[in-house]
């Protein structure tokens, strides 16, 4: 694949990515996706052959920036603490965003799951990539690896929840507050 094929594939997944965010993937068709991207169907085809092609595309390039991020706080800092407020830190400035579409994560994992989507537990890994690194930073706290595992559930749970109570009650303040105790819990532990 050229240069060229490969940018446009790119801007596909992109766009894909975002519309499926915003308007959800079971409501968002090739059409939307090809027009946003601003090329012909025929073109589009050429790249991918099937919605379920593009949503398995858009969820690995989800991973690889999760994996790229979850690297970057944990080269950014060697407390472990720092690294799950981190975490909390980017929730908050997801706030707006949370607000109107609810978590990137958490949604699509949830529609592919109602859906019965084959690629629902692709999207699951996605959680799970953040629930095992979160394992790592408690168990760098010093906590056995059952009740590491359990921290991280928690700390997973409330995020997925304080976004799904931000999104429906469209109050971003509420979310703030909640990440401000989950900071304050982090440090307390």
């Amino acid at each position: 694949m050229g240069a060229k094929a490969q940018s446009i594939r790119e801007k596909i997944i992109s766009v894909a990515d975002d519309l499926f965010y915003r308007h959800g993937y079971n409501r968002t068709s090739f059409s939307d996706i090809s027009a946003a991207v601003g090329i012909s169907r025929g073109n589009f085809y050429y790249h991918f052959k099937a919605k379920d092609d593009i949503l398995a595309a858009v969820i690995e390039n989800r991973i690889a920036i999760i994996t790229n991020v979850l690297q970057e706080w944990d080269q950014q800092s060697h407390s472990p603490r720092d690294r799950l407020f981190s975490y909390v830190t980017m929730m908050e400035s997801l706030k707006d965003d949370i607000h109107r579409y609810g978590c990137p994560v958490g949604s699509v994992c949830s529609e592919l799951i109602k859906l019965r989507n084959i690629y629902h537990s692709n999207a699951t890994e996605m959680i799970l990539l953040f629930r095992d690194w979160m394992v790592i930073q408690f168990s760098n706290l010093h906590y056995d690896e059952q009740k590491s595992k359990q921290l991280a559930m928690h700390l997973l749970s409330r995020t997925q929840g304080i976004s799904m109570m931000s999104h429906a009650f469209a109050d971003d303040e509420f979310l703030l507050r909640e990440m401000q105790q989950l900071k304050h819990w982090i440090e307390a532990l």
